[in-house]
């Protein structure tokens, strides 16, 4: 059967303009970023400030020299662990918001673990370290997961609990069982734990930064969930879940017990950022050590479309726009809580942008 020109011709036309509505429809989340420094420099400009020398302060604080740029890196690598966390409960179905919690009980399990047994080479103490946090990051998101799958507790609610509960468990360990015996002895009482043994602390990639091996295994952990959502039945199934739960359902798959293990492989991926962070950074578990990486990591995700290798540039973005902030804020005198308004707006435009998308697509399918 011959297709006639004329037919050929618009054949060709219709593809081409399905090709480039999604290319549109791809690069709309990408639009987030520009619009929301947009708005911020309005806000710099009510605030008496040139929004020009505050962004190319900002980009010079994060990539302008070695020490920004790994610092850049050090705090992207807990926010991409984090993000994958993120990617994984979204691509299931559910929607963790309690990385925050999960990667303080994994520094604390950690911290734990390693203070525990100081005598154990490092060969042996750093993995089972970095398994304790781990674990307790799975149990943590756990049991959100288990709550839901057995009684249907929402999972937002029941997350942002947990990041309470996690807070204020690591106060009590930190004043408590394991504060520093320092700390007791001159009498300070600073919340925070003994130095963890120098065999479980992460190799520094470049000399006199704080650049540790814990980025490239945050790297490694991105190719591995890409490898383990598209490439094996189980995260298969995780996505089918999330994709259409009743389709999966009627498939033969238990929804609920998959939703449950998004969360707790989600809570597994905080909980090895915690350990990241306390065996390659602080090397020690002290008060406020998140840093708000569990929400962040939040936005990382969101912004790199739930895909865990578009979540390794969108974390580097990001860590650099919490470096920058500080640069800006000691040069230019522009309050860092700026940063976490941008950022906030980027939440919110990259959600608009993709519900939009989405009820484009839906309107080009209804009308053929």
């Amino acid at each position: 059967m011959t297709v006639e020109p004329k037919s050929q011709s618009v054949l060709e036309r219709t593809s081409f303009k399905k090709t480039l509505n999604r290319i549109i429809e791809e690069l709309l989340p990408l639009m987030a970023v520009p619009v929301a420094f947009l708005v911020g420099a309005i806000m710099l400009i009510l605030l008496k400030v040139d929004p020009i020398s505050a962004y190319v302060t900002l980009v010079e604080g994060a990539f302008g020299s070695v020490s920004g740029i790994t610092q850049t890196l050090v705090k992207a690598t807990p926010l991409l662990l984090v993000g994958l966390g993120v990617v994984i409960a979204f691509r299931g179905g559910v929607i963790n918001i309690g990385g925050e919690g999960q990667l303080i009980v994994g520094a604390c399990a950690t911290t734990a673990v390693a203070l525990a047994m100081p005598k154990l080479p490092g060969a042996l103490l750093l993995p089972i370290s970095m398994l304790a946090g781990v674990l307790a990051g799975a149990v943590w998101g756990g049991i959100p997961g288990v709550l839901k799958a057995r009684l249907g507790v929402n999972e937002i609610l029941s997350t942002i609990m947990m990041n309470a509960i996690a807070t204020q468990l690591s106060l009590y360990l930190l004043t408590g069982p394991m504060l520093d015996p320092t700390q007791i002895a001159s009498g300070s009482y600073i919340a925070q734990s003994g130095l963890l043994p120098r065999q479980v602390w992460l190799l520094r990639l470049v000399p006199r930064t704080l650049l540790h091996a814990g980025a490239i295994l945050a790297v490694i952990m991105a190719i591995l969930v890409y490898v383990f959502l598209w490439r094996t039945s189980i995260g298969y199934r995780i996505r089918a879940v999330g994709l259409n739960p009743n389709a999966a359902r009627y498939a033969g798959i238990r929804v609920p017990v998959y939703q449950a293990l998004s969360l707790a492989l989600g809570g597994a991926f905080a909980g090895l950022a915690g350990a990241v962070e306390v065996l390659g950074v602080e090397h020690r578990m002290m008060d406020g050590l998140s840093g708000g990486y569990g929400f962040t990591g939040i936005v990382a995700a969101l912004f790199g479309n739930l895909h865990p290798l578009g979540a390794i540039p969108a974390s580097i973005l990001f860590g650099g726009l919490l470096v920058g902030a500080d640069q800006m804020q000691r040069t230019v005198q522009v309050p860092s809580a700026l940063i976490n308004t941008i950022l906030g707006m980027i939440v919110l435009f990259v959600v608009a942008s993709k519900i939009y998308a989405r009820r484009r697509a839906r309107r080009r399918e209804t009308n053929g």
